[in-house]
C-alpha cells in the first residue's frame, strides 16, 4: 500500500524503541525554514541522535540533522544542526515537562512525517532500558520471528 502525502514518513528513529521503554506519544509541529522543509520533503532528514528538551517554557528539538537544500543557493541556506522549536499547546508542554522530570524519564523523537502538508514530529516519553532489558527485547523479537516462520511453513 502506497502512503499518501498526508501521512508520509520522512525520518524515523528506529533505535529509540530499542533503547527506551516508550510510555506515551505526542504529536508536535515543527518550526522549519523554507530550505529545511524542502530538504526534509526529499527524505534527507535524520533524527537518530536527536533529543528533545524544554527550556523557558518552550520545547526544542536538538541534534536533528537536515542537510542543505542545493537549489536554494549558497545564500538561502540554513544551519543543518540548529535547534528547532516544537509547536505544542501549553497543556501539552506542561504535561511533557512534568513527565520528563519524573524518575529518569526523557523525551525522545520517534518519527518525522508530513501530515496535511505540515511537518510533524512524534515524540515519546520513555525511560532508558538497562542492558538486561535490551537483551530481553532481542530474545522476544527472535522468538516472535521464529513463531511467525513456523506458522507460515505450517500454512503451506
Amino acid at each position: 500500500m502506497v502512503k499518501t502525502d498526508s501521512e508520509r514518513a520522512i525520518a524515523t528513529n528506529r533505535r529509540a524503541r530499542y533503547d527506551y521503554a516508550i510510555g506515551e506519544t505526542i504529536e508536535a509541529g515543527m518550526a522549519l525554514l523554507g530550505s529545511e522543509i524542502k530538504s526534509a520533503r526529499e527524505g534527507r532528514m535524520t533524527i537518530a541522535e536527536g533529543y528533545v528538551y524544554i527550556k523557558d517554557g518552550e520545547a526544542w528539538l536538538e541534534n536533528a540533522h537536515i542537510p542543505h537544500y542545493p537549489p536554494a543557493g549558497i545564500h538561502g541556506q540554513h544551519d543543518p544542526n540548529r535547534p528547532r522549536k516544537l509547536l505544542l499547546k501549553k497543556k501539552q508542554l506542561a504535561h511533557l515537562e512534568d513527565q520528563a522530570h519524573r524518575n529518569g524519564q526523557t523525551i525522545v523523537p520517534l518519527k518525522v512525517y508530513i501530515k496535511n502538508r505540515v511537518a510533524k514530529l512524534l515524540i515519546g516519553v520513555g525511560k532508558g532500558k538497562r542492558q538486561v532489558d535490551r537483551r530481553n527485547t532481542i530474545k522476544e523479537r527472535d522468538a516472535k520471528r521464529e513463531i511467525d516462520l513456523a506458522m507460515r511453513q505450517r500454512m503451506h
